[in-house]
């Protein structure tokens, strides 16, 4: 599993579970489920570091929908209204991508 080390898998699970529906995946309440919101710096440049796939420095719209298949492979990708609401709250500076900085203060928010 990519974030062997950082996250337990029964915390991965039970986020999984908890946003199994269409729409209802709320960013806020997965960081804290999956035990990321609580983890230090360094832990949550590694996550983004896992969800950035094309390591181009940011994640990308096309990067978010998948999102949570990089906790586990099974899982659902996200509506595109699920999409834009996390892109419109990870992205501070408006270029249609979440940096590192972002995706860190949108963790801890």
């Amino acid at each position: 599993m990519a974030f062997a080390g950082v996250l337990k898998d029964a915390d991965i699970t039970a986020a999984l579970e908890a946003c199994k529906a269409a729409d209802s995946f709320k960013h806020k309440e997965f960081f804290a489920k999956v035990g990321l919101a609580g983890k230090s710096a360094e832990d949550v440049k590694k996550a983004f570091a896992i969800i950035d796939q094309d390591k181009s420095g940011f994640i990308e719209e096309d990067e978010l929908k998948l999102f949570l298949q990089n906790f586990s492979a099974g899982a659902r990708a996200l509506t595109d209204a699920e999409t834009k609401t996390f892109l419109k709250a990870g992205d501070s500076d408006g270029d249609g991508m979440i940096g590192a900085d972002e995706f860190a203060a949108m963790v801890k928010a």
